[in-house]
């Protein structure tokens, strides 16, 4: 390690297994950006990098994973969010220590949203793990890699250079995890106490880990969020992806899998956009989601039981009350309405019969919420995580559930959104003009307080929150975060479930017709 500044920026030098990399000190804090932990040839599985000689520069972030389709900026009051350039040599990561010494410091591992199609480990300002390693004296770490095609499209049927090529991305953050393992005790951490966590496609990432072999002991807790969804809705990559592969052939005028590694990003985005959506229609594997196979073996959901091999790995798992309330504008406005008025509305919106069977419940699981809400309450992501506590503590996992219900106070209060429980883990409020209340700084303590303490022990308890019990076979222990944290038991089971039988299909109907919805 080499100093070479004593001003307020202090360029720092460590060695890692593959060389020198110079990265800053700030505000206490050491950073490492961009740092590359593996390569790939274009559908391929992840190999090691080389060693270098010189010192690398890690000051500054790398290329992040290309994307199918322009980003559109949206939702920037909710989720402040930042671009970058984008490359396919995006194997890298970024990491946040309080310390370079060994310390054996707890590591927390970041998997960032977007489905397993978009986003970036800096998508989101929020994402940013300068707050969380001071306060919780940890190393944090975030990573970029494959996504899309480019980490998920099966080629198995053309050669075995392809054969897993259909969970590329995956396998490109075990070797991130590799890495860590390698060469995290050097930043001060501890590679026998890795937490991972992850939102949305973020949290999908980490279930699916959980059912992939080579991920065994490389991570020991995990914090999932928002990150159970019905595999249906992301698109199900079952089944041979040769249709899809002959159908980019054929708009591309190539032959090969080869070929196809050497079409220009640009082209084979823009061919895969024309094909999938006749494809998907057909309910042909488009790609862009885990691929079952002898590697991964499946969505427990799907699959009806976790691989016994990981069940011992204690998991933190929760959603939040509105989730795509931030993709779906309500169309009325919450503050105006009394009771009688939004039953009124409800009855016009959702049906007389289904707002009938559904207002005692919800009146029962949210007494103080407006019965407006009950429009924006979420179960595209709840019913799943019900059912995957009620699995994962069958077989004997160790379960910690949560839901956050905090709201807003854009426009006279928001219900709380799909990502608005990211900053209170990162500790990163003040990174969201919408999420800055007194509410919200208090449980922001309380949150930050309950991971410090999971990550450490795999268990949230802690002085700052109510008693947290682990779930049972059939009994969820859910703790409520919002201005008075609590814990109920099965607080929403029969809610969730009648409404999930009555409105379903109506509801995903209207996020699918609100674009990206179901990508995010």
């Amino acid at each position: 390690m080499t100093n070479t500044t004593d001003s307020t920026f202090q360029s720092i030098t460590v060695q890692t297994s593959k060389g020198k990399i110079e990265g800053y000190k700030h505000h206490q804090l050491y950073m490492f950006k961009g740092v590359p932990y593996a390569k790939a040839k274009r559908f391929c599985q992840p190999e090691p990098v080389e060693a270098w000689d010189r010192v690398l520069d890690c000051t500054s972030f790398g290329y992040v994973c290309p994307l199918l389709s322009m980003d559109k900026p949206t939702r920037e009051l909710l989720a402040p969010h930042r671009y970058w350039v984008m490359d396919e040599d995006c194997l890298n990561l970024n990491i946040w220590t309080p310390t370079l010494e060994a310390n054996n410091l707890p590591v927390v591992v970041w998997l960032h949203g977007g489905g397993f199609e978009a986003g970036s480990a800096i998508e989101h300002q929020a994402y940013e793990g300068e707050e969380l390693a001071k306060r919780n004296q940890c190393v944090v770490v975030s990573i970029n890699h494959r996504l899309n095609i480019l980490g998920y499209l099966d080629l198995s049927d053309y050669g075995k250079e392809f054969e897993n090529s259909g969970n590329a991305g995956t396998e490109d953050i075990i070797a991130a995890l590799r890495w860590v393992r390698e060469n995290i005790a050097r930043f001060g951490g501890n590679a026998n106490n890795v937490t991972l966590f992850g939102q949305s496609g973020g949290g999908c990432k980490i279930t699916a880990l959980l059912q992939t072999p080579h991920a065994d002991g490389l991570f020991h807790k995990a914090l999932i969020m928002s990150g159970v969804i019905d595999s249906s809705v992301l698109h199900d990559a079952k089944g041979s992806g040769q249709p899809l592969v002959e159908a980019l052939m054929e708009e591309l005028r190539i032959s090969t899998a080869q070929e196809l590694q050497q079409v220009p990003f640009h082209d084979l985005a823009k061919a895969y956009n024309k094909v999938k959506p006749t494809l998907a229609q057909a309910g042909e594997n488009v790609g862009c989601a885990p691929h079952p196979n002898a590697y991964y073996l499946g969505d427990p959901l799907d699959i009806g039981y976790f691989r016994p091999e990981s069940i011992h790995v204690p998991v933190m798992i929760g959603t939040v009350f509105g989730e795509f309330s931030s993709f779906v504008k309500a169309p009325y406005d919450r503050t105006t309405l009394d009771s009688k008025s939004s039953i009124s509305l409800l009855r016009e919106l959702l049906g007389q019969e289904n707002v009938d069977a559904l207002l005692g419940l919800f009146k029962k699981a949210f007494p103080m919420r407006p019965l407006v809400d009950l429009y924006q309450m979420d179960i595209l992501f709840r019913d799943p995580t019900i059912r995957y506590i009620r699995m994962r503590t069958s077989q004997g996992g160790k379960v910690y559930s949560y839901f956050f219900n905090l709201d807003s106070e854009l426009n006279g209060g928001t219900v709380p959104w799909h990502c608005a429980d990211v900053p209170y883990f990162f500790a990163n409020c003040d990174m969201v003009p919408t999420q800055q209340s007194p509410a919200s700084y208090v449980l922001q303590e309380q949150m930050i307080n309950a991971f410090n303490q999971f990550m450490r022990h795999g268990n949230p308890n802690c002085e700052s929150l109510a008693d947290w019990p682990v779930s049972e076979e059939g009994k969820e222990m859910t703790m409520i975060l919002d201005e008075n944290p609590h814990v109920v038991e099965n607080f929403d089971h029969e809610l969730v479930n009648t409404y999930t039988k009555l409105l379903k299909d109506r509801m995903l109907r209207l996020w699918l017709e609100n674009a990206g919805v179901i990508q995010h």
